[in-house]
C-alpha cells in the first residue's frame, strides 16, 4: 500500500483495494503464485480482501506504521507513512507493482470496479455461478461471503496450476 499510495498520491480506498486484487490477480496469471495470497469476497463493487477492507474503514493496526487514511471531501484517500521499502521484495514483485501502478494510474476506483465485473473475469464467474450476479444488479444485495476461485485464471495451464495448488494450500 506504501508503494501504491507514493505512485498515486490521493488515492482512494475503492481504487487500493481493487489495485491489491489486480496484483494477485496478474501474479497468478503471470507465475501461478498470488501476491498477497489473499481471500476475495463477491461484493457488488467487485472483489474485496474483506479483512483489509474491514481494517481500511475502522482503524488501522497492522498498517497503522505505514499509511494513514483520510477523509475528504471526494471520500476516503490513503496516504503513505512511511517510506516504501524493496527489501522484501523480489525483482519480480517490483516489476509487477510497476507494472500494474503504470496500467492503472489514470484510472478511478468506479473504473476499476467496471474493470473487475467484465465477462469471464474471477468475479464475473463467481458471482454468476453463485446466482448474486442479477441480485447485485436489482441492488437486493451488496456483499457476500462466497470467495473468489482465482484458479480460474489459470485453468488452462496444468504447471501454473500446481504451482497455485501448492502455494496456496502451504501458504492458508
Amino acid at each position: 500500500m506504501i508503494y501504491l499510495s507514493e505512485k498515486m498520491p490521493g488515492i482512494s480506498m475503492t481504487k487500493m483495494l481493487k489495485l491489491l486484487y489486480l496484483l494477485d490477480e496478474f501474479s497468478i496469471k503471470k507465475s501461478g503464485i498470488p501476491f498477497f495470497n489473499l481471500q476475495y469476497k463477491v461484493w457488488k463493487l467487485g472483489p474485496v480482501a474483506q479483512e483489509i477492507f474491514v481494517e481500511l474503514k475502522d482503524k488501522l493496526f497492522r498498517f497503522e506504521k505505514f499509511i494513514t487514511i483520510k477523509n475528504t471531501e471526494k471520500g476516503t484517500v490513503i496516504c503513505p507513512k512511511a517510506e516504501f521499502c524493496d527489501d522484501e521484495f523480489s525483482d519480480n514483485d517490483i516489476d509487477l507493482l510497476k507494472d500494474v501502478s503504470i496500467e492503472f494510474f489514470k484510472t478511478t476506483g468506479n473504473q476499476l470496479i467496471l474493470y473487475t465485473h467484465r465477462p469471464n473475469t474471477p468475479w464475473r464467474k463467481s458471482a454468476e455461478e453463485n446466482r448474486v450476479y442479477e441480485l447485485f444488479n436489482q441492488e437486493s444485495i451488496n456483499s457476500t461471503d462466497f470467495v473468489i476461485d482465482m484458479s480460474c485464471l489459470i485453468s488452462d495451464d496444468e504447471r501454473k496450476m500446481g504451482i497455485y495448488q501448492q502455494y496456496t494450500q502451504e501458504y492458508q
